[in-house]
This record gives C-alpha cells, sequence and structure tokens, in this order.
C-alpha cells in the first residue's frame, strides 16, 4: 500500500501515508484554496441566498494556475479563429458561459481541497510510521478532483504543456530548484492513477 491507493472491500480506497507525504499534500490543498479564494458570498454569510444567485466573474483569470484550472469554455488553441468576428463572438460566448459556471467550479474545487484537508487532519502518523487513510467513496471522488487539480496547478507553474515538456523536466539534474516540484508532481500522479484503478468497476 505505500505510496498508491488499493481498493477497500465494499468500495472506496486506502493508501499509506507518512508524516511528509501527510504534511506535503496537506501544505498544497490549502495553497490551493487560497489560490482559488473564498466564494462570492463569504462577506455576507447571513444570507444564504446571495452566493446561491451571484453572478461570476466575465473575464479570464490573470493568475495563469487560475487560468489553467478554469479555462475558456469557447478557446481552442489548435484552431484560431477566422475572422475577428468569430474571435468575439468567442470571448462573448465564453465571457457568458464564465458568468454563470465559474462560481459553481470554484465552490466544487474549495469543497474537494477541503475534503482532502479535513480527511489528513483525522491523520495521525507519528515519527518514521506511516496511517493509513481510508476515503468512502464519495470522499475518493473527491480526492480525485483534488489530485487532479493540484497536479494542473503544479503543471502550470512549472510550464508543463503536453508530454514532452513533461519529459524534459523528468531528466532535471537534482541541484535544480524545480526537481522538488516535479518530483511532488509525479508523485500525485501515482496516486491519482492509483486511485482512479480503485473506482473503475
Amino acid at each position: 500500500m505505500p505510496g498508491h491507493f488499493e481498493p477497500l472491500p465494499g468500495g472506496g480506497a486506502a493508501v499509506a501515508l507518512d508524516e511528509v507525504e501527510i504534511s506535503i499534500i496537506r501544505s498544497l490543498a490549502v495553497q490551493l484554496l487560497e489560490l482559488i479564494g473564498p466564494g462570492p458570498a463569504a462577506d455576507a454569510p447571513a444570507d444564504p441566498l446571495a452566493e446561491l444567485f451571484a453572478e461570476g466573474p466575465s473575464e479570464p483569470p490573470s493568475d495563469p494556475v487560475l487560468k489553467r484550472l478554469f479555462p475558456d469554455a469557447y478557446s481552442d488553441p489548435e484552431q484560431a479563429p477566422a475572422s475577428a468576428e468569430e474571435a468575439a463572438e468567442r470571448r462573448e460566448h465564453s465571457a457568458e458561459f464564465r458568468r454563470y459556471t465559474e462560481n459553481d467550479l470554484r465552490a466544487g474545487k474549495r469543497e474537494n481541497a477541503l475534503a482532502v484537508i479535513r480527511s489528513l487532519d483525522e491523520l495521525s502518523a507519528g515519527a518514521g510510521e506511516a496511517a493509513v487513510l481510508k476515503l468512502a467513496p464519495d470522499d475518493s471522488r473527491r480526492w480525485l478532483g483534488a489530485l487532479n487539480d493540484l497536479r494542473l496547478a503544479i503543471a502550470s507553474r512549472l510550464d508543463i504543456i503536453g508530454e514532452d515538456d513533461a519529459d524534459d523536466l523528468y531528466r532535471l539534474p537534482d541541484e535544480d530548484p524545480r526537481k522538488p516540484m516535479v518530483m511532488a508532481y509525479l508523485w500525485l500522479g501515482g496516486l491519482q492513477e492509483t486511485l482512479v484503478s480503485t473506482l473503475l468497476p
């Protein structure tokens, strides 16, 4: 079980994590939460309907990680618009789609990251020992979403667009300052892959 998820009888998944691994995942999830930010009605908790009917932003985020997490719905990097009119139409459709969907997407990503933090906070691994994290099927799906978001965030910081970019980073020398982030990217990828396998029928 060390380093990868295994299926639990009756559904769900389990993985053994040591103190350092718990700390790394928790720290990354907290950073992701800070980057995503609070909900639109975070300053008005007395009005539960405020967030439900709040409109989201119409412009894409400026931060490259958030751009990766919340991409434009009507942009196709492999197919340039045929005219200025088509480009303007795409921007208009993207803005409208973002206005009505981004708040929900952000809420879902916040919930996934919070689920990771809460489940890790319930673990207690001693020095040199591993604790076994056991996830119910719903929690497994939340973890899967959060692991995907964490990998996208790291990929954005490392400028990983395709497989060729990733292959170059795998061969970085140990003294390269990006090496720890690359190792985290690879490790989270292994966790994500094995978690996916536990959810398959």
